[in-house]
């Protein structure tokens, strides 16, 4: 069964004062799951930090940079020590060569032939090195030019071995002038060194050059990561310390400004006020979650306006508002935050209740909260018609006692007639009787006997007879309650149509109490799309279709038009829950 907003209000009195005390008494932060969400808002990846990821990349290169750079001027030296190494080789080689002329004890030709062998492997070996040593073409050149210039020795071996060594020495002194191998290999080695030397040299620049951009860039990221991290912890404690819908500082800013010592809150703030929103969760119902965020972000708004410079506002839960002032006009700064909270429009109308109280010298702001928040409650339940709902309450407790599917249905009739009252731009005290008398209109059938409400087939005329009883029967009862007076022409006309065939008074179209005509729409859709002992349950849409069949005739074409569209937002927003 569906409560309306008053019944709702009236049922949790008393346990929302005692949440609300225990709250206010011990201070309760946000949940872990709701600073969880802060902080990962906060340090959520922007612009900042990705011009941070790219220049620590960029660093990080420059670093990498450095070090590789680093290795190829080692490996340019590393080439030069070769370098020398071949000279040196290609000396031992002319010296083997020449060694059976020069020494007394010429040795054979077989021990010559391998020690040559032997120093053309070395040097080979050492050619290898210089070619794994950097990225350059000189190897290959060398290596090029020594092939010409070994053969050349092996030439000049074998003239030795015959004894013309005279020849030989000829033949070695033309090949050290230019165009000669000796000249050529020589001029290769020179050219070698300079160009290594050259390489290493531009290594080394170009690696402090990168050691440089390295440094700043790195400290650029620091910095830049620094002074993100200071702002995601400033965003990060606003978050924590504001309500994100409305702006006003939240629950934590509000125990947060409370804890100072009482002496400091003596001089300080005077006065406090808690307000509670009057009609927010019929407009809730009604026009849905989302209307009524929007309704309470332009309610902050105004709020913090009205006491802007004279006072602090805070939101403290769904619609909960405290205002403190220590202004010397308090009570006018109050009324005005009232005034603020208040909205009017087609269909609604939402104020607030309050509760305010001075703070008196040696108590704590905690006190002089929960002393506020205890007269928000009493003048709550003083402006709510509570005997009224202690009423429907005893009267749908004798129905469901009968028929506990019965008072099921009357609360689906109820939500959905509040619903098409709203869109049909009926005052919120409209919408609320609408409610109340859909709950009630079969109130009646309290009076029927078990034989007629759960007869499985249609009733004969008798029958239907005595049933068509039961609004006049729920007239007088719902009319018994002062309380419950109003709603009694609504009850008693529920099932008249607008040909004028209905019943019990026969009445026409503009003669039907529009509540009437509106819970006569909702009463037949709701039993079309429910399972009957005598018929199966009917789709929305083909519930839907047969009210616009019989339109003006037993329903009223506007009602069924609003009704429809109420369905189909409903509809919708079930989709996006």
């Amino acid at each position: 069964m569906h409560l309306d907003i008053d019944e709702a209000l009236s049922m949790s009195d008393q346990l929302t004062a005692a949440l609300r005390t225990a709250r206010l008494a011990h201070g309760r932060e946000p949940s872990a799951l709701h600073e969880l969400a802060m902080r990962v808002r906060a340090y959520r990846p922007g612009r900042s930090a990705l011009l941070v990821v790219g220049i620590w990349l960029l660093g990080l290169l420059a670093v990498g940079g450095v070090f590789a750079l680093e290795a190829r001027s080692d490996a340019t030296r590393r080439a030069q020590v070769v370098i020398g190494q071949l000279r040196i080789e290609q000396g031992e080689l002319l010296a083997i060569a020449f060694s059976p002329a020069i020494t007394p004890s010429a040795p054979r030709p077989a021990q010559t032939a391998r020690q040559l062998g032997q120093a053309k492997a070395t040097y080979h070996d050492t050619l290898r090195k210089l070619a794994d040593l950097g990225r350059s073409d000189a190897p290959a050149r060398i290596l090029a030019t020594s092939g010409r210039y070994v053969a050349f020795v092996d030439h000049l071996s074998a003239l030795v071995a015959r004894r013309a060594t005279t020849q030989a020495a000829l033949q070695l002194g033309a090949s050290e002038r230019p165009g000669g191998i000796q000249f050529q290999l020589e001029a290769e080695f020179d050219r070698a060194e300079l160009g290594y030397g050259a390489d290493a040299a531009r290594s080394r620049v170009v690696a402090t050059l990168a050691a440089f951009a390295a440094t700043i860039l790195l400290l650029v990221a620091f910095s830049i990561a620094f002074h993100h991290l200071l702002r995601a912890r400033r965003r990060s404690h606003a978050d924590a310390t504001t309500d994100a819908l409305t702006g006003l500082g939240n629950r934590r800013k509000l125990f947060a400004d409370m804890n100072q010592p009482a002496d400091a809150l003596d001089r300080g703030t005077k006065l406090a006020a808690i307000f509670d929103l009057d009609g927010f969760k019929a407009y809730n119902d009604t026009f849905g979650h989302p209307a009524g965020d929007a309704l309470l972000a332009a309610l902050g708004r105004k709020l913090t306006l009205a006491v802007a410079g004279r006072g602090q506002a805070y939101r403290i839960g769904g619609d909960e508002f405290v205002v403190t002032t220590n202004a010397i006009d308090g009570q006018g700064v109050l009324a005005d935050a009232k005034s603020a909270l208040s909205e009017q429009g087609p269909g609604f109308s939402i104020g607030c209740s309050s509760g305010s109280t001075r703070l008196k010298s040696g108590s704590s702001f905690e006190d002089t909260l929960h002393i506020a928040d205890q007269r928000l409650y009493a003048n709550k339940r003083a402006g709510r018609g509570e005997a009224a709902t202690d009423a429907k309450d005893a009267l749908l407790q004798v129905l469901a006692e009968q028929n506990a599917d019965l008072v099921v249905h009357l609360g689906h009739v109820s939500e959905l007639a509040a619903r098409t009252a709203a869109s049909l731009g009926l005052s919120t005290s409209e919408v609320g009787l609408t409610r109340l008398a859909a709950e009630l209109h079969d109130i009646g059938k309290s009076a029927m006997p078990a034989s007629i409400l759960d007869k499985p087939g249609p009733l004969d005329a008798a029958e239907r007879w005595f049933m068509q009883r039961h609004s006049e029967i729920g007239e007088r009862i719902v009319a018994a309650a002062p309380t419950l007076k109003a709603t009694a022409p609504i009850v008693r006309a529920a099932h008249e149509r607008p040909d004028g065939k209905g019943y019990p008074d026969g009445l026409s179209l503009e003669e039907i109490p529009i509540s009437s005509r509106i819970i006569a729409v909702v009463d037949a859709f709701d039993a079309m799309i429910s399972d009957r002992p005598y018929q199966r349950a009917m789709a929305s849409i083909d519930a839907i279709a047969e009210l616009r069949r019989h339109a003006g005739t037993q329903f009223d074409p506007a009602v069924v038009e609003a009704f429809a569209a109420t369905i189909s937002s409903r509809s919708r927003e079930q989709v996006a829950a």
